[in-house]
């Protein structure tokens, strides 16, 4: 058996690599091989509860929003959309909105005049978002937290 000080340190890690762990079975007297390999992505989503989608935003004139994705593990795609003066939209490709379990957050960014903004889920795809104007966004930090 080697000593865990004769491995190198890692330099960079990601969701794919493992960890080393003991899968606990409460209750349970006759475990066989309880050490296992444990990936990184894996601990992390059941450490969490939860998906998110989150993203820079700006929207301009009478354009839809443009989204800088910063992290996606939601497994859904996002279109975003005008809809109406001050009245925009973001679609997901699946039903993914869960109701009574999804949150979202959003600020306007460098727009600073304190106009009223909202959300709501309209449905398990598409939440509405309204600034009370075009133009307000830019910068903005959107993030909706989708619970299991």
């Amino acid at each position: 058996m080697a000593r865990i000080i004769a491995y190198p340190n890692a330099t960079s890690i990601s969701t794919d690599d493992c960890l080393l762990g003991t899968q606990y079975t409460a209750g349970g007297t006759n475990q066989t091989n309880p050490t296992k390999n444990f990936p990184i992505g894996s601990v992390i989503s059941a450490g969490l509860g939860y998906t998110t989608y989150t993203a820079l935003i700006t929207q301009a004139g009478t354009a839809a929003p443009v989204a800088t994705i910063l992290k996606n593990n939601t497994g859904a795609t996002f279109t975003w959309a005008r809809t109406g003066s001050g009245t925009y939209t973001i679609t997901a490709s699946s039903n993914v909105f869960t109701n009574n379990k999804t949150l979202v957050f959003y600020n306007l960014g460098e727009y600073t005049f304190g106009v009223g903004q909202s959300w709501v889920r309209t449905s398990d795809t598409v939440i509405t978002i309204s600034p009370s104007g075009d133009g307000r966004i830019t910068n903005g930090s959107f993030e909706i937290k989708i619970y299991s």
